[in-house]
């Protein structure tokens, strides 16, 4: 069943969305990314949140916040009542559900990692949790010959059989070929779409990987938007932020979606380690990614060989974090309602943290205890396992086991249950 919409995604479709519902005309005066997020500062020194723009007080607050947009502009955003209605309409008989920032079950590595640059908004279709499992991002070209296709799809049947996730961009050619295989092997698949949601959940090889829970669609572009291929290139960065690694199969060189997206997380974003298809008749773009800092795929053969190259990019390879480039304001004061202004943890260190096993109830054990807190708190954005907690700080598995579990009920880290192994991640605070 879809969950109704919260009033602030209500407050913040109004103020941002196309609600295309029909063929008419939608308002060419959408608060852009950059614009919303400067509304959402406002509300946040005025300890508003979205939903207050639409209630009994409603016209006091939009005279604060009309400054910087014009009141006409913001009342005749937030006067789209009707149409949103019908919207509303079209998405729940597609089985599509909205969520937005400020809302609980909005994906925590989207406000994590992409803080501001996080959409308002998500449409989907499919389980909103299979977003939290990270998993190999696959990225390449829409047209690529048949040999291609199926050693991508091979690529996703690996990582289905080790119990990892797929993130993918849903376009044709590679895309869709790793996610393919890992649906036809058991896994599970995200698909971040840059058009045509509503078609794609419509479409016959999606319907019961949805209904069954292994393949959630999502797009933060209106379900019925077509392509547009500013759209294509902004979504990369989603892919990426959903994602544990990343693997480009081809790219052309200097163009193209799959190369942009590839050397912005690089040069810039550092998400996630980067793995490139080597070896022979690799396109030129393949060869200036490795040159640019991409690693080369190890082509394994088997999901276990497929689970250790994956553990050991995370384990070896410094992903350091962009700069923090928010306004000093929102740095230094805790947010109140919108997550994506939040403080941003580092991704995993390269070098492994040696501590000793020690009785945690002792006081020498306490102090330790803390270190290993903020540790894990900063280190686990990334989900990992009992084993690779141990490996990373050089104690036992036992030890490892009874930390966890601690840093678990003190709502620290939280645990990941699907796919298997099970995992620890640290818990993102709600804020809306």
């Amino acid at each position: 069943m879809i969950e109704p919409l919260t009033p602030n995604t209500q407050a913040i479709l109004l103020l941002t969305a196309p609600l295309i519902a029909g063929r008419g005309e939608t308002s060419r005066d959408l608060l852009g990314l950059s614009d919303y997020n400067r509304l959402a500062r406002i509300l946040r020194e005025q300890h508003k949140q979205p939903a207050d723009l639409i209630g009994p007080d409603a016209q006091e607050l939009i005279k604060l916040c009309a400054q910087p947009f014009g009141r006409a502009r913001l009342e005749a955003l937030l006067g789209r009542g009707f149409l949103l209605s019908q919207a509303v309409e079209r998405w729940r008989a597609r089985a599509i559900w909205v969520i937005s920032r400020a809302d609980a079950s909005y994906p925590k590595r989207l406000k994590t990692r992409l803080k501001e640059d996080a959409p308002p908004v998500l449409y989907g279709c499919g389980d909103v949790a299979l977003l939290e499992n990270g998993g190999l991002a696959v990225v390449g070209s829409r047209h690529v010959d048949d040999e291609l296709i199926n050693y991508t799809e091979n690529v996703g049947r690996l990582v289905a059989e080790a119990h990892r996730a797929i993130v993918s961009g849903g376009a044709k050619g590679i895309d869709q070929a790793a996610m393919r295989g890992a649906l036809v092997a058991g896994g599970v698949v995200a698909g971040v779409m840059a058009d045509s949601l509503e078609r794609a959940v419509l479409a016959r090889d999606n319907r019961e990987p949805l209904m069954d829970l292994r393949l959630v669609l999502i797009s933060p572009y209106d379900p019925a938007a077509g392509f547009n291929v500013g759209h294509a290139m902004q979504r990369n960065k989603l892919i990426y932020a959903l994602a544990d690694a990343a693997l480009v199969i081809n790219s052309d060189f200097e163009g193209g979606g799959t190369w942009a997206g590839a050397i912005e997380q690089l040069d810039h974003l550092r998400f996630v380690p980067v793995f490139v298809r080597d070896g022979v008749n690799i396109p030129k773009g393949n060869s200036a990614l490795l040159q640019r800092g991409g690693m080369s795929w190890p082509d394994p053969q088997s999901s276990n060989e497929l689970g250790a190259a994956l553990l050991t990019a995370a384990a070896s390879i410094s992903v350091e974090p962009k700069q923090d480039t928010l306004p000093l304001m929102i740095r230094e004061e805790p947010p109140a309602y919108d997550s994506a202004v939040a403080a941003k943890p580092t991704e995993m260190s390269v070098e492994r943290v040696e501590l000793p096993a020690v009785d945690v109830k002792s006081s020498s054990g306490e102090e330790l205890f803390k270190t290993v807190r903020e540790i894990l708190r900063r280190e686990l954005v990334a989900a990992c396992t009992e084993e690779e907690v141990a490996e990373l700080l050089a104690i036992s598995k036992s030890q490892a086991k009874t930390w966890l579990a601690r840093l678990v009920d003190e709502a620290v880290l939280e645990k990941v249950t699907k796919p298997k192994p099970v995992r620890y991640r640290t818990a993102s605070d709600r804020l809306l």
